[in-house]
């Protein structure tokens, strides 16, 4: 038998929690001592300690672990309740993570604007080109929600092309629209060139995109996740120069078949017409 003082120390909890739970009934001590009257703890309360601790950090209650602890609950059920709490705790890791993803791109935006610009701008006319797509609407912009859905889109792409035998022309070409779903306002759309390709069996829409007298571009090298700098430099470009775009912009991926560090994109605005002198 130990003393309590030593009961916690070799549960590695304080003396208080243990008078806690002796007071609520969860951890009663296994005997008092006649001569002292003091409570007395033996190992065999450890394995019990030890449960009623891994059930608080599982986020339980005392209320909820006196039955566990009792074994009240059976196996099946201790499992069940578990797997909820695994399931709650990773979707607040999945949560936290990207509110910390969203604040180091806000913290790089903020960088981005103490420093020089690395992104060269051109203005250039856009080619007219013919892509299968398919699109779904996305809640916002941002890596860690595009990513998934263009990684969706463009593997259902290219399976719809490659059983009616027809191969990309060109490089990936993503589209954004104004979307109808509230919950949703973004539409995404993900597209591969196919020339004059014969696609009516693929199940896939096509696009025709219309050549483009003036367009902007500048070309972003590396993860997607840091895109909004290229899409900074655009902008600034345009306050600089008074021109304005016309719509979403479009990303043309010269090179993304490594690792997405290695990526190269050339990110375009189309602009709208220059207003005419008088006019």
């Amino acid at each position: 038998m130990f003393s309590t003082g030593a009961f916690a120390r070799l549960a590695q909890v304080s003396v208080r929690t243990l008078h806690h739970y002796d007071d609520i009934g969860l951890l009663a001590p296994a005997e008092v001592d006649e001569r002292t009257a003091y409570p007395c703890d033996s190992t065999d309360q450890l394995a019990r300690v030890h449960r009623i601790l891994a059930l608080r950090d599982l986020g339980f209650s005392l209320t909820e672990i006196q039955p566990i602890a009792d074994e009240q609950v059976s196996l099946d059920e201790l499992r069940g309740m578990l797997r909820l709490r695994r399931a709650e705790a990773s979707g607040r890791i999945a949560a936290e993570a990207e509110r910390l993803a969203r604040v180091e791109a806000r913290l790089r935006q903020i960088e981005d604007e103490q420093s020089p610009s690395q992104y060269d701008i051109v203005v250039k006319s856009l080619e007219p080109v013919r892509l299968a797509a398919l699109r779904e609407n996305s809640p916002a912009f941002g890596n860690e929600t595009l990513g998934p859905i263009f990684g969706r889109l463009y593997g259902e792409l290219h399976a719809r092309l490659a059983r009616v035998g027809v191969a990309a022309t060109g490089p990936p070409v993503a589209l954004y629209y104004d979307s109808d779903d509230g919950d949703a306002p973004i539409e995404v759309v993900a597209a591969l060139p196919i020339g004059n390709e014969d696609v009516s069996e693929a199940d896939v829409e096509v696009i025709d995109l219309p050549a483009v007298p003036r367009g902007v571009a500048t070309i972003h090298r590396g993860n997607m996740s840091r895109v909004e700098r290229g899409y900074g430099a655009l902008l600034r470009w345009t306050e600089q120069t008074g021109e304005r775009v016309d719509g979403y912009s479009r990303e043309v991926y010269l090179d993304s078949d490594g690792e997405p560090d290695t990526w190269v994109t050339e990110l375009q605005f189309v602009l709208e017409p220059r207003s005419q002198p008088g006019g």
